[in-house]
């Protein structure tokens, strides 16, 4: 299933999991900060699907209706670009996706490099090298880190960051895996295009990391130390950024997977880091990885996009001329394949850390390795459908005989992963009590037996290849540009020296598996089953056993380590760490020269674009008398597909029964409707569209006294349950009939499953406070401001994990009072007089699309609930939502201004600190998103990561929200109260950028145009449509949408004083923070005392 590795990031189900800690995880910290918006709780299973099927009554493949959205090629027009200093290994065309593809070889060092045609303004730039390491100190991830430094031609600190403040870029990250690591980069703009290339070409070819210990030791590890009274610590990014993740019980989990099925390759360490290896790091061994890795000849460079191939060829010659051959370096990173060489499965018990409080759980997961030589294109795409038949879905057979088995909470694993050269299965349960962990292992192989035995029906191998093929054949990879998708999908083979193209193609494959399975049946996907895994030994279960010892225990060994390592220094050698820290410190405080930032290249503010890009959107009041409004967004192409978005008011629900939406909306489409079982269910859903799923959006808009920009009460929403979906056109009456069904008749007496839910998403919250506290940190925060905001921290925060263990007891103990409450809403959501008044029908498509789902839309309006001429909801842009009030009065009492610790097992913290910027009646002007930003990428990354050591500092202020609430948040911090200081010495710092931008009008101009980058983003078509929607709930008009941008562009230095010394004045402070009790102990014994609950 290589190719479907080309749709992964978008396709990707919330269960699955990488088979590593570090994959993707361990990317340079992004430009897209990690998110600090509500945590999502009841996640959908939604499946992407339509019509290939096997039964005799649907003759033909709908699917074809799915045309590509990039121009045709016509190979007679096709002229292929040569350039003296490559030869061509491959030249072909990946019809599937409109590609044109030339793989290029340099004579001189033997780099290779991807060419893709097409015209795709989103161009993306990729280059990846073999990176296996043979220990756990984390060379590949630190040095992924480390070479985006500084360069030989780029001499700043960090051109990365740069980049970040000033670019248009639609993706910048780098990312690490166990055997590779890529540098990706993705722009609209040309010009910024070929900037960004340059620096990330001279990046990983020319490093100052490999020249400047400095570099290694802030991004890796070093000692730190301020005086000889005190104790030794170690500092660095990646040193912290891996004591988070080894603070997660599924990384812990994912960790032991990978080395016990691996025991023999380099799958067997971890390419990310252990904290216990990676002070083992010298410099001199950092410098001979890249030495030996990063040279042209071990590289892949890709190219994207609408731009000329003999720029992409001239560019990257002139960096690779300057190297020589190296008939070594392939060969030396080679891939060695791990042999199935366990020939009796094993069980291995590892420990994982539990607070005092937590239930004293087991988690459980069988892992086997798969494959131990090359699978066939044939054989990739069959593992891949299987996959989803037995995990695909929450009803799956696999996933749902485990998941409702009663033996845990949650599902572990995930089933295959595939993205590395041999792939993996792993499957398990969280929240096992000791006594059930063998039944876990005999549950897992005996359902793997009865299904080879019993196998799979035609329908559901049916819906799984519509599943798949529709993901393949609609490329729609969501927020991430296509180009990245390709690259991935292509590195799938091509890293491991096989054709990139090889690895896309899926016609033929698909075509031959539909014949095998045509001829064969179920048979082709049981007998893979017995030959992989049913009769596979290469098999290790992994048991991980609380602990409530395991967070003092390895606190206690880092210290007793250093305080051995301070015992055996002499005087001179501590003096020699004390003075290191403290130059350490002061190349990392100080500002880069402005000779050292004129080299990094950069737009002008004359290369943005003024205008905002509008999307259409033709409204229909009481469309045929139904009642309905109706919206459509036209657009020049949807590939055949209706992207389809229907909503219901559900304002009228009870206040005290609002945190059951969420579930109310996956009960919905996982226990079944009508007729139909949860199987049936979802068996239709994948066999004739695209996916369906229902989710609850609330949003805050503006009173219509309120003027735009202007601070506001934030007690008027909008709140609704949406169902989405997507079909080919041709089947938009399936969608809408579903549509129907599951918003009617969805089987809410469903006990047992709802339990299992509640379990689930109970076990999900924890886990994520652990691995995500920025999140629920600033989410805590916001909710002492607003009224919105404390109704989302109510329905997705801490509170609501809460909320959900209280619910969970009355689903057990009193399930006719939970079923009275779901029945209660669905009556309110149907009510005949008031229904169709709050309903709203969404549709995305082209003019073709459009006009053919016509019939099928006028039919759904006429066959929905509700009065046609009944009453009308309140007007919700005039007055309160009645949530709001009713929340207003328990606000004050429930959640006042203070300071909140909230206690979990980690080993780094997540430290948040808000205030109000802007009172109620304020205007807010545009220039704040730039000056906030400025603060993001400049004071808080410098102060936070670079000097603090976090993984990410970063900062909320959205101009639009109406709150005028500012946010702090630290992502795997490991400081607290230093992060505070730091918090309280931003404004400060803002003042005197203020003065610095006020003489230097570049540097102003690179914050405006990062701040534009921001805004503008390449959409796919149905991101496209709900943009459209949003404007049009939001009630913003373009006139407004330009005024905001002209305000973006004219920011001025003035605006930065005006900001800081608003920050200076400090309204309303509150902190809310996400550590360890021992961290909350340190911090008051600093002065920073808060109020300390304990979690989880």
């Amino acid at each position: 299933m290589a190719f479907l590795a080309c749709v992964a990031l978008a396709a990707r189900r919330s269960t699955s999991r990488r088979f590593t800690v570090t994959a993707f995880a361990s990317a340079n910290f992004s430009s897209r900060a990690p998110s600090s918006s509500k945590p999502k709780t009841f996640l959908s299973h939604i499946a992407p699907t339509p019509p290939f099927a096997l039964n005799k009554d649907i003759q033909r493949n709908h699917l074809s209706s799915i045309s590509s959205t990039a121009s045709p090629i016509v190979e007679k027009d096709v002229v292929t670009t040569t350039h003296p200093a490559y030869e061509i290994l491959e030249q072909s065309s990946v019809e599937e996706y409109g590609a044109r593809c030339t793989t290029y070889r340099h004579k001189k060092t033997g780099a290779e490099l991807l060419s893709v045609e097409n015209d795709d303004d989103n161009k993306v730039f990729g280059i990846t090298f073999r990176t296996p390491p043979t220990d756990s100190t984390g060379v590949a991830h630190i040095l992924e880190h480390s070479v985006l430094c500084g360069s030989k031609k780029y001499t700043t600190k960090e051109p990365f960051v740069q980049l970040m403040q000033g670019s248009l870029q639609t993706f910048l990250n780098a990312f690490t895996y166990p055997d590779r690591t890529c540098y990706v980069l993705a722009s609209q703009n040309q010009k910024d295009f070929y900037n960004m290339v340059n620096v990330y070409a001279d990046a990983v070819f020319n490093p100052r990391a490999t020249t400047d210990p400095m570099v290694h030791a802030q991004e890796g590890w070093h000692l730190e130390l301020d005086s000889k009274d005190e104790p030794l610590t170690y500092k660095g990014v990646v040193y912290n950024e891996m004591k988070g993740v080894y603070s997660s019980p599924d990384s812990l989990m994912n960790r032991e997977s990978q080395q016990k099925i691996f025991p023999d390759n380099t799958y067997g360490v971890d390419s990310g880091g252990d904290p216990i290896d990676i002070p083992n790091l010298s410099f001199e061994n950092f410098v001979n990885f890249h030495t030996k890795f990063y040279h042209p000849a071990n590289s892949k460079i890709f190219f994207w996009g609408d731009d000329d191939v003999k720029d992409r060829l001239e560019l990257m010659d002139e960096y690779l001329n300057d190297f020589d051959a190296s008939p070594e370096s392939k060969p030396g990173s080679e891939i060695q394949w791990q042999k199935k060489t366990i020939t009796e499965p094993q069980w291995t018990q590892s420990p994982y850390p539990v607070g005092p409080d937590q239930p004293k759980t087991h988690m459980v997961m069988v892992n086997w390795l798969v494959n131990e030589q090359p699978f066939t294109s044939a054989e990739e795409l069959t593992v891949g459908v299987l996959d989803h038949l037995l995990m695909g879905t929450a009803q799956s057979s696999l996933y749902k005989t485990v998941f409702e088995s009663g033996l845990g909470t949650a599902i572990t694993g995930g089933g295959l992963s595939d993205e590395l050269l041999q792939a993996t299965f792993a499957v398990g349960l969280k929240g096992v009590e000791a006594d059930n962990t063998k039944a876990v292992q005999t549950l897992v192989l005996d359902t793997l037996g009865k299904i080879a035995e019993e196998g799979f029906s035609e329908d559901d191998i049916a819906s799984a290849m519509n599943t798949i093929e529709f993901r393949l054949r609609e490329f729609n990879t969501g927020s991430f540009p296509k180009g990245l998708s390709f690259m991935l999908g292509a590195m799938s083979k091509w890293i491991y020296d096989e054709s990139p193209t090889d690895a896309l193609r899926f016609e033929k494959p698909l075509e031959e598996l539909k014949e095998r399975i045509a001829k064969d049946g179920s048979k082709v996907f049981t007998d893979f089953m017995k030959d992989y895994l049913i009769n596979n030994t290469h098999r290790v279960t992994i048991e991980m056993v609380p602990s409530g010892t395991m967070e003092d225990e390895t606190k206690k060994e880092e210290e007793d380590r250093l305080a051995t390592i301070k015992s055996s220094l002499s005087d001179t050698e501590l003096d020699k760490i004390i003075n290191d820290t403290t130059v350490l410190r002061a190349f990392q405080a100080a500002e880069d020269t402005s000779e050292d930032r004129n080299t990094i290249p950069s737009l002008e503010l004359s290369d943005l674009k003024r205008t905002v890009t509008e999307y259409p959107t033709d409204v229909t009041e009481d469309e045929s008398g139904s009642g309905i409004t109706v919206l459509r967004h036209e657009l020049s192409s949807t590939s055949g597909i209706a992207y389809v978005n229907f909503a219901v008011d559900v304002s009228g629900v009870a206040f005290e029964d609002m945190p059951l939406l969420s579930l109310y909306t996956r009960v919905m489409t996982e226990t079944g409707a009508g007729e139909y079982s949860d199987v049936e269910l979802s068996r239709r859903i994948g066999t004739f569209t695209g996916g369906v799923g229902a989710s609850l959006s609330t949003r805050t808009v503006r009173a219509e006294s309120v003027e735009d920009s202007t601070v506001h009460d934030c007690d008027h929403m909008l709140t609704k349950i949406f169902i989405g979906g997507k079909a080919t056109s041709d089947k938009a009456d399936e969608l809408l009939s579903i549509f129907r069904l599951i918003l009617t008749e969805s089987n809410l007496d469903s006990q047992k499953k709802v339990i299992e839910m509640l379990k689930e998403t109970k076990t999900m919250i924890e886990s994520n406070i652990q691995g995500s506290g920025h999140s629920y940190s600033n989410t805590r925060m916001k909710a002492r401001y607003s009224v919105s905001s404390y109704l989302g921290e109510k329905m997705g925060g801490i509170t609501y994990l809460e909320t959900i263990n209280s619910i969970l007891e009355d689903a057990e103990n009193d399930w006719p009072s939970v079923l009275q409450r779901l029945t209660r809403i669905r009556e309110i959501v149907l009510d005949n007089n008031l229904a169709r008044n709050g309903m709203l029908l969404d549709i995305t498509g082209d003019s073709a699309v459009l006009a053919e789902i016509q019939p099928s839309v006028d039919s759904f309006l006429l066959q929905l609930p509700g009065d046609p001429k009944g009453s009308k909801f309140q007007d919700f842009y005039s007055t309160a939502h009645p949530w709001a009030v009713a929340a207003k009065s328990e606000m004050s009492i429930k959640s006042p201004l203070k300071d909140e610790g909230f206690v979990v097992p980690t080993q780094v913290s997540y430290v948040g600190k808000a205030l109000r910027l802007y009172s109620s009646g304020e205007s807010v002007p545009g220039s704040s998103a730039v000056v906030s930003r400025f603060l993001r990428t400049g004071y808080l990354w410098d102060n936070v990561r670079v000097i603090g050591g976090a993984y990410g500092g970063m900062c909320t202020f959205d101009a639009k929200a109406g709150d005028g609430v500012f946010t702090f948040i630290s992502y795997r911090d490991p400081n607290l109260d230093k992060t505070l200081d730091v918090y309280d010495g931003a404004a400060d710092a803002l003042l005197a950028a203020a003065e610095v931008l006020e003489k230097d009008e570049k540097e102003l101009a690179t914050a405006i145009i990062g701040t534009v980058g921001d805004m503008d983003g390449a959409l796919s078509p149905d991101q496209k449509g709900r943009v459209a929607l949003n404007r049009w709930l939001s009630r913003e008009t373009p006139e407004q949408r330009l005024a905001y941008r002209e305000a973006v562009l004219n920011t001025k230095a003035e605006d930065f004083k005006d900001f800081a010394l608003r920050l200076k004045a400090v309204k309303e402070p509150s902190v809310a923070v996400v550590s360890s009790s021992s961290a909350f102990e340190a911090a008051a014994a600093a002065g920073k005392v808060m109020e300390v609950k304990s979690i989880v």
